[in-house]
């Protein structure tokens, strides 16, 4: 019964003796007072506590044989779904929110105590009020998916939404992204919409809206703000800048990776600062070039598949390579050690893709710098092998670079050309 989701044995007895069902909000004596709402339980929960919601936000379960008093206050508080209409206010900006799921747009499953992707883009709108003091909201849910489960065809559906809104009346777009793959698709959009005239930035929460802890709500604001006051072009990343409240970090798009697992400041822009810093409602820009690299707006949205990334190591098995070069894939991201460097185990392997003309690229392992095959004879082989140093292009960034790029050109010589040019700041001096 939804009343008592999660309750079983000893844990629903107490709540049913004493009248109390999920969402009341009830005084509790144990080893302290305790004030707040009965939350729904994990189904696979042992029965021998209950769970309360603090006025803190923060979950607390309590040991029913420890519990002394009861109390139940006479209002209560149901959990219900937020779905209010958005209303929009004269004066101010209008921004875009689309929501693509991931933890930001997610709360707890209390049958099996997963986080799920299940809030609706109003939803997030709503749930987040100081939005509408700053621009009217519109919002649209193109699908509802862990990060991890975007793939490349997601990104298409993204930049074909994104290219509808070219001509419109909206500030900015806000794209709602779990963060695990987030500069996957910031890449690809970067690509694909070079030049777009309205800036683009996607958005994520390492922790979920059930918690106390959760960023979501902070980041949204910032990315709102961020449209608002600074209107830059570009595809862009707002997330947390540390563990405090009171820093949002701007990325540049191409050049930001996720760093940490659960940290809410956990993606860096790599070898540099971050562009934009929102910080005591104050904008600080750090970044003074363009992002696109090219004249006008030429969006061509489409990619190929067909490119692995290599991440080569000790003991590497070329069998492995051979194999990828007989499955038909058009390009391989080496993603080498130090300078830019694979063993020479992998030589003979990597002639025969270049005689097959396969297109073959490399960036370093390493977080900071960029790859230089010249220094040491092996670089220098495997330049001669055919082997194309990427400058300081993230590994990640080159792969999809080369799916969208072999989605739009034939050419061998044009996709070398356009592989080591620089579209969205994907290279830095």
């Amino acid at each position: 019964m939804p009343e008592y989701t999660g309750y079983v044995g000893q844990s629903l007895e107490f709540l049913k003796s004493n009248d109390i069902v999920v969402g009341d909000s009830v005084k509790i004596l144990s080893d302290l007072t305790y004030s707040g709402i009965v939350m729904p339980r994990y189904e696979h929960s042992d029965d021998k506590h209950i769970v309360l919601k603090l006025n803190s936000g923060y979950n607390v379960g309590l040991e029913i044989e420890k519990i002394k008093k009861v109390e139940k206050n006479k209002t209560t508080q149901k959990i219900v779904e937020k779905n209010e209409k958005i209303e929009h206010s004269q004066g101010l900006p209008k921004i875009l929110l689309l929501s693509t799921g991931g933890t930001i747009a997610s709360k707890i499953d209390y049958r099996t105590g997963a986080v799920t992707p299940v809030l609706t883009a109003e939803e997030l709108n709503s749930s987040v009020p100081e939005l509408a003091k700053i621009a009217n909201i519109d919002a649209q849910v193109l699908f509802s998916e862990y990060s991890e489960n975007i793939m490349p065809e997601h990104w298409l559906g993204i930049a074909k939404k994104v290219n509808e809104f070219e001509k419109s009346d909206y500030s900015g777009i806000i794209i709602a992204h779990g963060t695990d793959t987030m500069h996957y698709t910031s890449s690809f959009l970067s690509f694909a919409l070079a030049g777009f005239p309205i800036p683009i930035v996607l958005v994520g929460s390492q922790r979920s809206s059930d918690r106390a802890s959760s960023d979501a709500a902070l980041n949204l604001i910032g990315a709102t703000k961020f449209i608002t006051e600074s209107n830059p072009k570009g595809v862009y990343i707002v997330m947390h800048q540390d563990e405090n409240d009171n820093t949002i970090a701007c990325h540049l798009g191409t050049r930001v990776r996720k760093n940490h697992t659960s940290k809410r400041g956990a993606f860096q822009t790599i070898g540099d600062n971050p562009a934009f810093i929102i910080a005591e409602n104050q904008i600080l820009k750090n970044f003074s070039k363009d992002y696109f690299k090219i004249n006008g707006y030429q969006p061509k949205i489409n990619l190929d598949t067909k490119v692995a990334l290599v991440k080569y190591h000790p003991g590497y098995d070329p069998n492995l390579l051979n194999q990828i070069i007989e499955m038909g894939f058009k390009g391989i991201i080496f993603e080498g050690t130090g300078l830019g460097h694979i063993g020479k185990t992998m030589y003979e392997s990597v002639k025969k893709a270049n005689e097959k003309g396969i297109f073959l690229g490399m960036t370093s392992q390493c977080i900071d710098g960029r790859v230089r095959m010249t220094v040491y004879e092996s670089g220098r082989d495997l330049l001669d092998l055919g082997i194309i140093p990427l400058e300081n292009m993230i590994p990640e960034v080159a792969l999809v670079k080369a799916m969208w790029v072999f989605g739009n050109y034939q050419d061998s010589e044009e996709i070398k050309k356009i592989m080591l040019q620089n579209i969205a700041s994907e290279l830095t001096d």
